[in-house]
């Protein structure tokens, strides 16, 4: 009889515990390379990276039930995933290893996990052992997701469905090669189709929405309109999801909002590098949900020492790589200069495109806030600060009246219109100085990789004047006349040829589909491979400064630059 007791008191407690189980989702995102804890640019330790996530997440496995999920942009930003990409294309892609061996759930897809091209993400969605998923990133050959919509995943007795997405945005960005064979679809129809496909099929206990696509509120048609940042649009518009996690924006994201039927709906996100994570707990008690959300910053996690010596020799071969020599310099650059006007460091970046492509003119602009290039050796590393993106390097045919418009609309962007010479020159947020910091980013009211100089042409800018009066072309420089009827070869990165910051659309009027008929040429690879073989090819480069363009009246430059950099960069 005591046995029988004993033997029903702890199959109630088991009932109890089933009963009362408890599921901790856990999502990175925007990670951008981050696997190891360094910064190979600077040669020092770096906070974030998958090594801390990984200590985190083993504790909360040795006494939860733990999903762990990724929502994209894996595969760019830094040179461990580029000498992955690009260098080392034989083995297994180390991000897959890495992932593979942390036991990821499932992921999503980013649009800069599309901007290596085929050969790269085609080959990591083979090597990866959990799904890779973008529901609305459909085949045009079979109508068909491109990669898998979605997973079922079972933990604790329960059903959980993870929906992912992809934000649609990616041809305003990318070359139409790198995307061939896919049409993205906008996020909110593409939700309501398989939000029924998977309850009609699966019922499942927990929906949950990965979406590599920020939070947003977009107004508009959800139906008509490709919406880059779409996460609230979703579970405002399509019933069922318990959790969207978002990404892509890198603001970070814990609130909630309301589906169609009055129920509630966690947006969780991170910010970027895997410096914090998303965290959201669900508690089951018989037939009730109790969800709760928050975000956990890894500043004081230590990295994980297993994590850390499994992958030490793919460290060491990185390292090597980025530390050879490509050629030296006579001059210090920094790319701070080039926010605010014209710099030998920007006028680097256009004589290697204007050599590669023969152009009458180059578009560039600054990529990294505070990258500098040493007086003396150059190294790989240092392309990665120059040349942040793998973006590869367009000639298009544009008209004179269209590069005026161009550049008419990149001035815009950066530089206010003065009425004295007290005011702001660039375009600034009032933005609060947290101490011992400086504003940077956030202090732009445009970002910064979008304020795009000339090279090739004579000009100035007047920031007296009004968006459309500023932009005076003088003539080519070397010497040839400029006519605003006629047709000319500009060099430009394939971001902003494929109309990415607008420049090409908003600023020139050209219709996004009629771009890609814009195009004369395109390199194979992307710019920074060729600045590097440049280098290489020039050995000792003497730096000059073309001074081809500035800003007037030059009293108003003077005064604002200088308030202007101490309100961006004073700590």
């Amino acid at each position: 009889m005591k046995k029988l007791f004993v033997f029903v008191y702890l199959l109630a407690a088991f009932c109890l515990l089933a009963q009362n189980e408890k599921i901790i989702f856990v999502e990175t995102s925007d990670v951008h390379g981050a696997i190891y804890p360094y910064d190979f640019m600077m040669g020092k330790d770096a906070g974030g990276s998958l090594a801390r996530v990984k200590t985190y997440v083993n504790t909360l496995r040795k006494e939860n039930n733990v999903v762990l999920l990724d929502n994209g942009d894996i595969l760019q930003g830094t040179p461990v995933v580029y000498y992955y990409n690009f260098v080392d294309t034989s083995a297994t892609h180390l991000y897959a290893r890495v992932m593979n061996y942390m036991e990821y759930d499932a992921a999503s897809v980013g649009n800069h996990d599309i901007e290596p091209g085929h050969i790269v993400y085609d080959k990591f969605a083979k090597e990866v052992r959990f799904p890779w998923m973008a529901a609305n990133a459909v085949s045009t050959e079979t109508g068909k997701p491109y990669f898998e919509p979605y997973t079922i995943i079972n933990k604790a007795g329960k059903k959980i469905a993870v929906l992912g997405m992809i934000t649609p945005a990616v041809p305003n960005w990318l070359p139409p090669d790198i995307w061939s064979g896919i049409k993205f679809e906008d996020l909110v129809p593409s939700a309501k189709k398989w939000v029924k496909i998977i309850r009609d099929k699966h019922n499942p206990d927990i929906l949950i929405g990965l979406f590599h696509s920020g939070a947003g509120r977009e107004s508009g048609s959800t139906e008509e309109k490709v919406v880059e940042n779409a996460g609230v649009l979703v579970g405002e518009n399509v019933p069922g999801f318990d959790v969207i996690f978002v990404g892509h924006d890198h603001r970070g994201w814990n609130k909630t909002i309301k589906d169609p039927n009055g129920k509630d709906v966690i947006i969780a996100g991170t910010k970027s590098k895997a410096k914090d994570l998303a965290i959201v707990e669900v508690e089951f008690n018989g037939d009730n949900k109790t969800f709760s959300s928050s975000i956990v910053k890894l500043d004081e996690t230590t990295p994980d020492l297993d994590y850390l010596n499994k992958f030490e020799k793919e460290f060491k071969t990185v390292e090597e790589y980025i530390s050879r020599e490509i050629g030296t310099l006579d001059k210090k650059l920094f790319m701070r200069e080039a926010v605010f006007n014209n710099a030998p460091i920007i006028d680097l970046i256009h004589k290697v495109q204007l050599e590669l492509t023969g152009a009458d003119l180059s578009f560039a602009a600054p990529l990294s806030l505070n990258a500098t290039l040493d007086k003396g050796a150059v190294y790989v590393k240092d392309m990665f600060s120059l040349y942040k993106y793998e973006n590869l390097l367009y000639t298009m045919e544009l008209s004179g009246k269209e590069i005026k418009d161009f550049l008419e609309y990149s001035y815009d962007l950066r530089y206010r219109t003065m009425g004295n010479k007290d005011e702001h020159l660039i375009n600034v947020r009032e933005v609060e100085k947290k101490k011992g910091r400086y504003r940077g980013f956030s202090a732009f009211k445009h970002s910064y990789y979008n304020f795009d100089d000339a090279e090739g042409i004579e000009y100035t800018v007047d920031v007296s004047k009004h968006y459309g009066e500023r932009v005076t072309i003088k003539g080519f420089s070397d010497g040839r006349g400029f006519n605003t009827d006629s047709k000319y070869k500009v060099a430009l990165n394939s971001y902003r040829g494929s109309g990415g910051g607008g420049h090409l659309t908003k600023g020139c009027g050209i219709e996004h589909d009629k771009l890609a008929s814009r195009i004369v040429s395109s390199t194979e690879k992307d710019l920074r491979f060729y600045i590097m073989e440049w280098i290489k090819k020039e050995g000792d480069i003497k730096v000059t400064e073309t001074k081809n363009w500035k800003v007037i009246p030059e009293e108003y430059f003077v005064f604002g630059k200088d308030r202007d950099y101490k309100y961006i960069f004073q700590k």
